[in-house]
Formats: structure tokens, C-alpha cells, sequence
């Protein structure tokens, strides 16, 4: 059962790659009439580059610390949708600062479905070689083992969603008006 209180207003969008976390987010902070921010685009105009270049210029642990450091500031905000990139909860300890300041809705995805919506994308970095070398089984033994490693952190999340069969007004209805009504049961 979630609680709310209306001093922790931030709704925390997680779960992997390709799980509807950037496409749910705006539409959902508009349905509360809230603020959106995506964490990787934030990065990405900070930095003046995609995080695919960022992942190849500088690093995964370079990036994982600007992340970190990102969503600190983010954090501090009130009444904000925020996306989370697919790894963000895995690393430096973003659960605890998730977990401190948010509550955190997990759009799980099953390794099918993720490899449907990942297969022709070009801009994930943890993905590249597996798209070049086109080679489907191997793509998605890839989406498994990542998934299996980075489900017990987006299973800690206060609301999971299933966006595999669900149309996407329909999902971001479903956590509208389970977070509505969280929030007006503290009012």
C-alpha cells in the first residue's frame, strides 16, 4: 500500500529500457498537472550531447555519476513526474535518494515485449553491438540477464504497473487515479 503525504510530491517513473517510462511520463504529469522531466534529457542538454555519445566518449561511470548527481538536484523538486533512465535505480545508491524523496512506480515489461520495442532503436548504448551483429537471440538474452540483475531494485518500487498488453491511455489512467486517490486520501 502506497502512502503519500503532500510533502513528497515526486513521482518516480522506473523500470527498463523501452518500458514507456519517457512516453507515460509527460502525459501523466499533465493528467496531475505537474511538471515532467526526463532524467537522460536532462543529462543530454546538460552535457550538449545524446547519452549514447556520453556512454562512448566518457564512460558508463563518468555517466552513472553525472546521473547520481543529477537526480540529487532533481529530487529537491515538488509536484514533478520524473523518468528515470533504465540503470538509474541500480547504481550509487538512487534507490535510497528514490526511496527518500518519491514514490516510485515500476512500468514492468516482459523480455518479449522489451525486445519488440527495442530492436530497432539506435540510442541505447547497452544495446549497440547486440543491433549491429543483428542477432536476435542474443539481443534478448541480453534484455533477460539485465533484467533479471536490475529486478530486485524495480521491485521495490511503491506501484508496479504492467505495460505489456495495455494501450498507453489506459495505463497512464490506471496510475492517475491510483495516485489521485493516494494523494486525496492525505489531503
Amino acid at each position: 500500500m502506497m502512502n503519500f503525504s503532500m510533502s513528497n510530491t515526486i513521482i518516480y517513473l522506473n523500470g527498463f529500457m523501452a518500458s514507456g517510462k519517457s512516453t507515460i511520463g509527460p502525459i501523466l504529469a499533465n493528467t496531475l498537472g505537474w511538471e515532467f522531466y526526463d532524467l537522460d534529457r536532462v543529462i543530454e542538454e546538460e552535457m550538449g550531447k545524446k547519452i549514447v555519445d556520453i556512454f562512448h566518449d566518457e564512460g558508463e561511470k563518468f555517466f552513472r555519476e553525472k546521473e547520481t548527481e543529477t537526480l540529487r538536484r532533481l529530487s529537491r523538486m515538488h509536484d514533478v513526474v520524473i523518468s528515470l533512465g533504465g540503470g538509474t535505480s541500480v547504481h550509487n545508491n538512487n534507490l535510497e535518494i528514490l526511496k527518500k524523496t518519491g514514490k516510485i512506480v515500476y512500468l514492468k515489461a516482459s523480455p518479449e515485449a522489451l525486445y519488440k520495442r527495442l530492436r530497432f532503436k539506435r540510442d541505447r548504448p547497452m544495446f549497440n553491438a547486440e543491433q549491429e551483429q543483428d542477432n536476435k537471440e542474443r539481443f534478448k538474452a541480453k534484455i533477460s540477464h539485465l533484467l533479471d540483475q536490475r529486478s530486485p531494485f524495480y521491485e521495490k518500487a511503491d506501484l508496479v504497473i504492467n505495460t505489456d498488453d495495455y494501450p498507453l491511455g489506459l495505463t497512464v489512467d490506471k496510475i492517475a487515479k491510483i495516485l489521485l486517490k493516494k494523494i486525496n486520501e492525505k489531503i
